[in-house]
């Protein structure tokens, strides 16, 4: 089965994005040396690749973010550093070879509706307590925006491995952060609510939070049960994995109405289009086929509004 066309729709646009640990291992358990570690490579990847984060959480098998992003490459150029860097870190902390991720990132695009924008980031300040983990989610031990949200970063170290090495071969001793440098995630408000003042917004970030707990407590005392909490996460072995990985279809879209998503299905339908028909003129010998604004043509550059002009 053909993988799903990575789109965004014209003009950007705010995309859930997810990413699931291999064979949904803890390999993301939170730890202080994860935890800079990830604050780090999100911070060097929006130097690089200024995405505009809303909301980021990191759970053990796997993590969500909330982006704005102009286009696809761009949201493309921001995981690709992300996830390899990860990666990276990850195998030389767990003493590990291979990819950390099983299988590629996932992005959602979410429509501008503010019921919509705001159930997705009521989804993601959930994590670690709508999964039992721990009650509260300022009590989880790795990264969680509830936190960061009223500091407005989430901050870490980018250790800069090529000089470490070359440090290395050249005999020298070095300590731990002599090569480390900080790192900081910046959070923006969502964009429906980027109008509102600084104080509203964190009341409104407060009181979703709130009404999270207090549903997420009701399910575990109907359930007879209490949460995980920090020290049994803590304890996970990151090599094992759940005895049950929840995995449920993912929508196309996020969006409110029924309107909404019929419209932007419809346009997706007709960048599917465009683009096939692209692939069919690319195929018979067609160097100068025109894909459609926003796409990756195989073994071709990113086109941009640039680039559909005559060749």
């Amino acid at each position: 089965m053909p993988r799903t066309l990575r789109y965004v729709p014209p003009g950007g646009s705010l995309v859930e994005v997810t990413v699931r640990t291999l064979q949904s291992q803890y390999l993301l358990r939170p730890s202080p040396s994860l935890n800079e570690i990830v604050g780090g490579v999100l911070g060097r990847a929006q130097t690089l690749h200024p995405v505009r984060c809303h909301a980021a959480v990191f759970l053990s098998t796997h993590f969500h973010l909330l982006l704005s992003v102009d286009d696809a490459k761009q949201m493309s150029d921001f995981m690709q550093f992300v996830n390899t860097n990860l990666t990276k870190e990850i195998n030389r902390l767990r003493k590990r070879e291979g990819t950390a991720w099983g299988d590629r990132y996932r992005s959602i695009p979410v429509s501008e509706e503010e019921a919509a924008q705001v159930e997705r980031l009521r989804y993601l300040l959930s994590q670690s307590v709508k999964e039992g983990l721990v009650a509260h989610a300022r009590d989880w031990p790795g990264v969680h925006c509830i936190r960061q949200i009223l500091a407005g970063a989430i901050r870490g170290l980018w250790f800069d491995r090529t000089r470490e090495f070359a440090a290395r071969n050249r005999g020298e001793d070095f300590g731990r952060l002599q090569y480390a440098t900080e790192e900081v995630f910046e959070l923006t408000p969502l964009p429906c609510w980027a109008h509102l003042p600084s104080e509203v917004y964190r009341q409104r970030i407060a009181e979703l939070m709130g009404e999270i707990e207090s549903e997420a407590a009701a399910e575990l005392a109907k359930a007879g049960r209490e949460p995980l909490g920090v020290g049994a996460v803590l304890r996970m072995d990151p090599e094992t994995r759940p005895e049950r990985s929840k995995k449920s279809p993912a929508p196309m879209f996020h969006a409110a109405t029924k309107a909404m998503r019929k419209a932007l299905r419809e346009a997706y339908a007709l960048f599917v289009a465009a683009f096939r028909e692209a692939s069919e003129h690319l195929r018979s010998g067609d160097r100068n086929a025109r894909f459609p604004v926003g796409s990756f043509p195989p073994g071709l550059p990113f086109v941009t509004e640039e680039a559909t002009g005559p060749p």
